[in-house]
């Protein structure tokens, strides 16, 4: 069997066995779909900016970055959960462009782990990043909402809607400043909100796009905002 047939029957195997660890195929424990020891291994988002989640040195865990210092997002905090990387992107491409439940679901176990509330402070609603309709129906479902309602339902958080106004353009390629522009003005959200409410989306590169989402909610009244999202790419640019 060829090296690239082999790695398809792999990956095939790792989305459609049960009892079975998704990165390595050993057995799984608790009901996971990981093993110990590749649920311990994965890219954790743990020394990030509090603000933005970009990842950083050990040395500046729990501190503000420049960027957000110097241009503050209008989201409060954010907890992304890993870097988009390796085993973490492969997943997140099963899930985005082939549409697995299986994957969608681990990512959804891997929120859920990562995003645990602080006591006292649990947000009140969870607005999913939408898609477009024309794009949704391109693509075949919204994933952004997906991941909501599935993680909805076990946090115990309300679900909120927000809405996309037009198709825009992708991000893919843009800087930051282009990208806020592209965003001006994409989202409604019909208010009234609840005073705390956590945004998410799949993957978080610059920020652009929770941002925006996230001024769109404080105009409908929410009052403290955070930013929720799987993976985080790293900023190459300044």
């Amino acid at each position: 069997m060829s090296t690239f047939r082999r790695q398809e029957v792999d990956d095939w195997l790792r989305l459609v066995l049960p009892g079975r660890c998704l990165f390595c195929l050993a057995d799984s424990e608790g009901g996971h779909p990981w093993c110990e020891a590749c649920f311990a291994a994965l890219p954790w988002n743990r020394t990030a900016c509090p603000r933005c989640g970009e990842p950083r040195h050990d040395q500046a865990q729990g501190r503000v970055c420049g960027r957000c210092l110097r241009r503050p997002p209008a989201f409060d905090r954010t907890r992304v959960v890993l870097r988009y990387e390796d085993e973490v992107a492969a997943l997140m491409q099963h899930f985005k462009f082939h549409a697995s439940p299986r994957a969608g679901a681990v990512l959804v176990a891997l929120l859920a782990a990562g995003c645990r509330p602080r006591p006292g402070a649990e947000p009140q609603a969870l607005l999913a990043v939408p898609l477009h309709p024309h794009r949704a129906r391109q693509r075949g479902f919204d994933q952004g909402r997906w991941l909501a309602e599935r993680l909805s339902a076990r946090l115990g958080i309300p679900l909120g809607r927000a809405q996309r106004r037009r198709d825009t353009p992708s991000q893919r390629g843009l800087d930051r400043r282009r990208r806020r522009g592209n965003l001006r003005g994409a989202f409604r959200v019909d208010g009234p909100l609840p005073a705390r409410v956590a945004l998410l989306d799949d993957v978080m590169t610059t920020g652009a796009t929770l941002d925006a989402l996230a001024r769109a909610c404080r105009r409908a009244g929410a009052e403290e905002v955070e930013a929720w999202a799987v993976a985080r790419t790293p900023l190459e640019a300044p």
